[in-house]
């Protein structure tokens, strides 16, 4: 359920198309096959062609671009929407920011600095185009394919991102990972409430999900219940104790409540993890 077509990337990153399918061809990509075996990209692959089409325009070495692509792979956030992304260069590092954090995957010196969203605002209307082509499709989606392409969705079209997992939790009331992302959506638009009710959902479906518990905390400090925001910390460092956000949270709840070794032991162990 990938968005875009070889044709669209070309055009939307002003490439040729023969250039597109060889970067597909190279290993950092994981298009999907279409009919007649063509290639089928998602936003994130978007993304990572934008970046190697800035490295090549800076000559680059192609070894090099494919390094740091594959590196930027493992890097961008997970769980997080693309949008806010920026990838830049600073000295000889190249920079990957979220709004909340920095890292660099690779050092070097690098010549690009673009945000994502520049690239999402680009794209939008090819992948709402593939949205509404969905839901009159005669071949109806399963709750899989929805959730796949409510991944898609999200950074260029969350409207039609949170239709597709409101769809794919329809069709399998128990896939968590949609009604995680359904709730993050929710949450996004401030309506934390309906994001608790998708995250305890999830919960129920996979009591140790660590983004379900992790995201439950954020949304019930949103509505200010601190003491439920710390237990839902607590169970998502019980699923996975290597989760600095959550760490980072505890850290600063227990600060506010008055805990200060409590809140100094999780602190200790975010920088450990962070650093």
């Amino acid at each position: 359920m990938k968005s875009y077509t070889t044709r669209d990337v070309a055009k939307l990153l002003g490439v040729s198309e023969a250039q597109v399918r060889s970067q597909a061809r190279v290993g950092y990509l994981a298009p999907d096959r279409g009919p007649h075996n063509s290639y089928r990209f998602s936003f994130q692959d978007l993304v990572l062609l934008r970046t190697a089409k800035s490295l090549s325009e800076a000559r680059i070495p192609p070894r090099r671009i494919r390094r740091v692509l594959r590196a930027l792979l493992h890097e961008l956030p997970a769980g997080r929407s693309l949008s806010g992304v920026r990838i830049s260069s600073e000295g000889n590092r190249i920079v990957v920011r979220d709004g909340r954090e920095s890292w660099n995957p690779e050092s070097g010196q690098l010549l690009l600095d673009f945000h994502v969203a520049e690239l999402a605002a680009q794209a939008g209307p090819v992948a709402r185009r593939l949205a509404r082509r969905a839901r009159r499709s005669d071949e109806p989606l399963t709750a899989e394919e929805w959730y796949d392409l409510g991944a898609d969705l999200e950074t260029v079209a969350p409207e039609d991102a949170r239709d597709a997992y409101t769809r794919a939790v329809g069709l399998d009331p128990r896939h968590a990972s949609a009604r995680v992302n359904l709730g993050r959506l929710l949450q996004d638009l401030g309506l934390a409430p309906q994001a608790v009710q998708q995250y305890r959902a999830a919960l129920a479906i996979q009591p140790r999900h660590p983004t379900a518990a992790f995201n439950l905390g954020t949304a019930l400090e949103d509505m200010g219940r601190r003491r439920e925001a710390i237990e839902a910390y607590r169970k998502a460092l019980d699923a996975d104790g290597d989760f600095a956000d959550a760490h980072f949270n505890l850290a600063r709840l227990y600060d506010q409540t008055g805990k200060r070794a409590a809140a100094l032991r999780h602190l200790k162990a975010y920088k450990l993890l962070s650093e």
